[in-house]
Order: C-alpha cells, then sequence, then structure tokens
C-alpha cells in the first residue's frame, strides 16, 4: 500500500485504486443535498458509455472542488500552456452536462 502523508491527516491508497480509471465523459448531476457525478469511458463506434465510476459529493464539497480543479487548471497552464477545447461539439455535453437527480 502507498501511503501519502500530509499535515494532520493520512491518506491510504490501494494499488487497485492507485492505478485509476480512464474516463472521457463524465455526467453531472445534483439535488438539494448532493452533486452526482459518473465517470466514463465512451470508445469509437459503440453506442454505450461505461460508467466506471461514481462520486457523490455535498453542494460544499462540490464547490472545493470546482476551486481546486480551476486552481490546478491554471498552475498547468502556466508550466504547460493553455489547454485548447476543440470547438466541434459532441453528439452528449462531456462535462458540464446539467441534470436532476
Amino acid at each position: 500500500m502507498n501511503e501519502t502523508k500530509k499535515p494532520g491527516i493520512e491518506i491510504q491508497l490501494d494499488e487497485q485504486v492507485a492505478q485509476g480509471n480512464y474516463c472521457n465523459l463524465a455526467i453531472i448531476a445534483h439535488s438539494s443535498s448532493e452533486f452526482i457525478l459518473d465517470f466514463a469511458t465512451m470508445l469509437p463506434g459503440l453506442p454505450k458509455a461505461r460508467v466506471k465510476s461514481r462520486v457523490v459529493l455535498t453542494p460544499e464539497h462540490a464547490k472545493r472542488l470546482l476551486l481546486s480543479l480551476q486552481e490546478n487548471i491554471t498552475r498547468y497552464e502556466t508550466t504547460h500552456g493553455k489547454i485548447n477545447i476543440p470547438a466541434k461539439q459532441p453528439l452528449i455535453e462531456p462535462f458540464g452536462h446539467k441534470g436532476q437527480a
């Protein structure tokens, strides 16, 4: 097992989770009390996307995630250059589809 230490918190990461899951589609839904993030893989030529992981967050933690992602994207772009998003729209709107749970 790998362990990452931060002041006041110990985070354990087992080998299977550390390998991660590839995702090229995220579906986001929410209710009044939680945000649901489904991370999926969509393969060319197949009509179905397979959800690899689901994360359920409180609204406060969803906003903290948003701010943390923005901070990390800013750092990434400072080091590696701007991340370009192609103008062509996919059939499904990944990373921003509005939904209700």
